[in-house]
């Protein structure tokens, strides 16, 4: 009698332990996600004094953002994010009413690629729900979302442009502060790093699909991504060692005929670095696991 019992808990035992394991069969997720893009910067912003993050936040800037990237889970509640992101984003001094921004008149857009790393932690375990619709049986459509909270460390490339005359041209190559014309301005590069973060949620629809909505802030290291930081640089030198008249006008659109755009007259705000946000929604795609614990791509 004391053997049945014990070959009885032992059973046990071993359901349980599998049944709590099961999640580590599908730590993998493939993510497919489509949504928003919007930039904060010096260019374009609220119809207020320039001010920092989303308080300076323009619905005109909202552009279209891409997204694919994998997830592999440590535990049920902290997982590791992969993403690539391809987006827009752009600014308008047009779009705003303040009337400094207003009569600066410059204006931006840029591609912008995005490679990152994600450190996620979640609220609480994910659940497994059961195969089959069961009378009776909770399943997966019954356990709720998956909150979480996520940072980490992304590489980004962008290439501002800006309407010149009518036609978009490249902005870095005009120097339009003097990059690379004075010794005290020196060129900016467009490779730059940022840091993510930011929270999201996910609700499962069946045991291999889940649907999941981010918001994530990236802040940047550098002041240039709307090719605007500091100060107006002399338009003669512009034109003399830039890109003649195309350079000059570029930098200040007014010709001069504002009062504010004089020579190493404030043009930016070299205090504060730009930062962009994604807005994403997301598919995401449970991955069955090998034995040597890599994803199955491919069959079931």
């Amino acid at each position: 009698m004391k053997v049945k019992i014990f070959l009885f808990v032992v059973l046990i035992g071993a359901f349980f332990s599998s049944d709590a394991q099961r999640w580590k069969r599908y730590r993998w997720e493939a993510i497919y996600g489509a949504g928003m893009a919007n930039f904060l910067g010096e260019l374009g912003g609220a119809n207020q004094v320039g001010t920092d993050y989303m308080k300076d936040f323009d619905w005109k800037a909202v552009r279209p953002a891409l997204m694919v990237g994998m997830r592999f889970k440590q535990t049920q509640q902290i997982s590791h994010k992969l993403n690539l992101t391809l987006a827009l984003i752009a600014g308008n001094d047009q779009w705003t009413e303040d009337p400094i921004r207003l009569s600066r008149n410059l204006n931006f857009r840029s591609p912008l690629v995005e490679v990152g790393y994600n450190f996620e932690f979640y609220l609480k375990k994910e659940k497994r729900g059961h195969r089959f619709k069961l009378r009776g049986v909770r399943g997966l459509r019954n356990m709720g979302l998956y909150p979480y909270g996520f940072f980490g460390v992304s590489g980004f490339f962008f290439s501002p442009q800006g309407k010149v005359g009518g036609k978009w041209e490249g902005l870095k190559r005009l120097t339009t502060e003097g990059q690379g014309l004075s010794e005290t301005r020196s060129e900016y590069t467009k490779f730059q790093l940022a840091i993510p973060l930011g929270i999201g949620i996910k609700y499962a629809i069946d045991r291999r699909w889940l649907i999941s909505i981010e918001y994530g802030m990236r802040k940047t290291f550098t002041d240039y991504i709307d090719d605007v930081s500091t100060t107006y640089f002399p338009s003669d030198r512009l034109e003399a060692e830039g890109y003649g008249a195309l350079s000059s006008l570029a930098a200040d659109p007014t010709q001069g005929t504002w009062v504010g755009a004089k020579s190493y007259q404030q043009r930016g705000d070299p205090t504060d670095n730009d930062s962009y946000l994604f807005l994403i929604i997301s598919a995401n795609y449970k991955l069955k696991t090998t034995r040597s614990g890599r994803p199955k791509l491919f069959g079931r």
